[in-house]
């Protein structure tokens, strides 16, 4: 499907899938979305020293570099799994501007290194974070009591309902430890629905600029 790079209301970057009118990220900001959602009601909350992070699109690799900036502001070290069946190229690579708009271009070999390391391995590109990209489906996933923490930042359910169900939830539910949190922009009553009825305690939260909520759940 056609992809093209375009700008967000907060200045940054994002890429839209053309056939689906969908966008990796919000169109009303995508770096004030990824903070929002994924920092600030994510990572933030997660107070552990040594943190086990999935991320369920790792798309552009914005929600993996701020992970990699708070990180290394918190020390907190960061085994970072992202899990994508279809990667950003080199030419959309070249196009995006998150150095750039975040103001870190110190950190443009790091987020280079992101893209350019090889799938299935670990990789240290920080001091406190290591990347391991997996390039497969979704559906492929079956870790057990490994994360700490899920970012999950599917297409929305309106191009791909699959992966905002029961079946979906449940393989987070089991790859996730006890106390285990898991964030998305999503706020539908269907995905908080199907969260519950795998074992997650959902609540919503305030969403970010253009979305009125947003979800989080924790496996208890």
């Amino acid at each position: 499907m056609k992809r093209e790079i375009i700008t967000t209301a907060d200045g940054s970057s994002t890429i839209r899938i053309a056939d689906w009118d969908e966008t990796y990220h919000s169109r009303h900001g995508a770096i004030q979305e990824a903070y929002h959602v994924f920092i600030k009601n994510g990572l933030s909350v997660v107070n552990k020293p040594v943190l086990a992070i999935l991320e369920i699109g790792f798309g552009t690799g914005l929600n993996a570099l701020i992970t990699l900036l708070e990180g290394s502001k918190r020390h907190t070290h960061i085994h970072y799994t992202g899990v994508e069946a279809y990667p950003v190229v080199e030419s959309e690579l070249q196009k995006l501007n998150y150095i750039k708009a975040l103001q870190m271009e110190d950190k443009t070999q790091e987020f280079n290194l992101m893209h350019m390391a090889p799938w299935g391995l670990d990789v240290q590109i920080s001091e406190y974070f290591v990347l391991h990209k997996l390039k497969k489906d979704f559906a492929e996933i079956s870790d057990f009591q490994k994360y700490d923490l899920v970012y999950y930042d599917a297409f929305g359910a309106r191009v791909q309902p699959e992966l905002w169900s029961e079946a979906m939830f449940l393989k987070m539910f089991n790859a996730m430890k006890t106390d285990g949190v898991l964030v998305t922009y999503a706020a539908k009553g269907s995905v908080r629905r199907a969260m519950q009825s795998v074992g997650f305690t959902v609540e919503r939260l305030p969403g970010p600029p253009g979305k009125r909520e947003m979800l989080r759940a924790t496996k208890f």
